[in-house]
């Protein structure tokens, strides 16, 4: 009797270990998945394929090559070892070898499709239009929620799969099973079409579903950093923490999201401590990089770069914010220090033209404004403009911000040729934007600053009989033109003309000392009888 209740509470034991080794493998917990699944691996070939798993996801592809070679012919086991040979960089083998697995499918086989297609959709280098098939041949045999949020993921490797996605997210959280990880794909989907409110409600859903996933807090950190929400941002993460099995990679995803949420010096404190325990991923001396140029600490910033291109070998591991960021020091840098100016900015040059040439997408604007704002920051207004104008350069249909933004930062640059170029294309583009001949007048009065040519008057005087809804002329801008036309007309000895402007400004500044000095010198010429 004791020995069959032995082998009853085994067996249960069993059954509710397996499953939640899997659910922790979903929820990114690797390490709680290993304890859970090495008591079973030994006897359980499915098991020992999740404890397999589990190794590859936290970069042990050794022992999860070892531990997959246990069982060479099952089948789960042998779609493990296409993980690995993916991970070697040996896809033709490892496509052969699923190609043999499903091959191998009976009429109810439904399995063997999945797990094939899982090899493809969670590694990098296999055919996802083959893991979209055999997912969708497994789901013809039997529909469950886990291949559908598989075939969604699946999707979601094709840069027109969001529709698809979401039809298998939302079909995976009508099944009723493994909604918390359904709900959290949904929100992150929604989230990044903008449709907030959605967001928020499935992130909620997701949590609701089972208090345990830390998946929904970490969207929920990432959403509301985005959203400048940097409190609400910190709280999601400590949260996310706190569910997570706080493995390098959980902790390294918290400094990350610390940096994503503007702090800065807690993501730089949080790495250190992580390279102090040995923790040496090239990836941590970017985080470090990007983080002290945040803070203003360029030479840091610099150090840690350098570091981070030194210790990574693997160039598809390099993204373009790397390159981004480095030309940002390079300028930052070139504004401190003026003796090796040109030195910097060459090497600016140089990477800012590499992440131009890296980026493969056609309409490249929003890169060109990541570098301009770059130039921008470093209070490098002549090349911030340049690379404004070249967002223009490649989209004529560009917004009238851009054109503005083009024209701004060259005028701030000194480049008033270019700046007088923007301006006039802005008014050409958009003829109801007030601004852009308010600029243009701004442009012609700095190339005539003695206010002899007269450049800027007829901008001026159009600007001032410019009317349209919503557009105001601001007292500023009001008393640059009253101020350029006022001189320009005293230079001319035109005192009729000038003394209209100089009244103006005397009404909203009665204490002005040009315009009173002005018309003192017109009173005092008169009684003299030069008049």
């Amino acid at each position: 009797m004791l020995t069959a209740m032995a082998a009853a509470l085994a067996f249960n034991v069993h059954a509710q270990s397996l499953p939640e080794g899997e659910k922790m493998i979903h929820y990114g917990r690797f390490e709680s998945a290993k304890k859970t699944l090495e008591p079973l691996a030994g006897k359980d070939e499915v098991a020992n394929y999740y404890l397999g798993i589990s190794e590859l996801n936290l970069d042990n592809k050794d022992a999860a090559k070892a531990i997959f070679a246990k069982y060479p012919d099952n089948f789960y086991n042998q779609a493990g070892m296409a993980r690995v040979l993916f991970a070697e960089g040996k896809k033709e083998e490892a496509a052969k070898l699923l190609q043999t697995i499903v091959d191998k499918a009976k009429k109810k086989d439904w399995e063997r499709y999945k797990i094939a297609a899982d090899a493809i959709t969670y590694t990098s280098g296999g055919n996802i239009t083959d893991a979209i098939s055999w997912y969708q041949k497994a789901l013809a045999i039997n529909a469950n929620a886990v291949t559908h949020i598989a075939l969604g993921d699946a999707y979601m490797k094709l840069q027109t799969g969001g529709g698809e996605a979401m039809n298998n997210y939302e079909k995976a959280s009508e099944l009723g099973t493994n909604n918390s990880l359904a709900y959290s794909r949904i929100g992150a989907l929604w989230y990044a079409a903008r449709r907030y409110d959605d967001a928020l409600k499935n992130f909620n859903l997701s949590k609701d579903a089972d208090p345990a996933n830390p998946l929904p807090y970490k969207e929920l950190a990432e959403a509301y950093q985005r959203a400048g929400r940097y409190e609400k941002a910190l709280e999601n993460i400590e949260k996310f923490l706190e569910l997570s099995d706080q493995s390098i990679d959980d902790q390294i995803t918290y400094a990350n999201l610390l940096f994503l949420s503007k702090k800065y010096p807690e993501a730089q404190s949080k790495i250190q401590e992580l390279i102090a325990k040995g923790v040496n991923k090239p990836y941590l001396y970017r985080l470090i990089g990007y983080s002290a140029y945040e803070t203003k600490d360029y030479q840091k910033a610099l150090t840690n770069m350098h570091l981070f291109y030194n210790k990574e070998q693997n160039p598809d591991k390099i993204i373009n914010d790397d390159y981004i960021y480095s030309g940002r020091i390079m300028t930052a840098l070139a504004m401190e220090d003026t003796m090796k100016a040109a030195m910097y900015n060459d090497s600016a040059n140089y990477f800012f033209n590499k992440a131009v040439t890296a980026d493969k997408v056609a309409d490249k604007s929003e890169l060109y404004k990541k570098i301009a704002d770059g130039f921008k920051d470093a209070k490098n207004y002549r090349q911030a403009g340049n690379w404004y104008g070249k967002v223009v350069a490649d989209n004529p249909d560009a917004p009238a911000i851009d054109y503005f933004n083009w024209g701004l930062y060259a005028y701030y640059g000194n480049n008033y040729e270019e700046a007088a170029k923007a301006f006039l294309a802005m008014r050409n583009k958009y003829p109801n934007e007030g601004s852009a001949l308010y600029w243009q007048a701004r442009t012609a009065a700095a190339q005539d600053s003695e206010a002899k040519t007269g450049a800027a008057a007829p901008f001026y005087k159009e600007w001032l009989q410019f009317s349209q809804e919503g557009y105001e002329h601001k007292p500023a801008d009001l008393m640059n033109a009253y101020n350029y036309l006022a001189y320009y007309y005293y230079n001319a000895n035109n005192e009729k003309e000038a003394m209209i402007w100089i009244e103006k400004i005397l009404e909203k500044d009665p204490a002005n000392d040009f315009a009173n000095q002005v018309k003192e010198y017109y009173i005092k010429l008169k009684k003299s009888g030069a008049k």
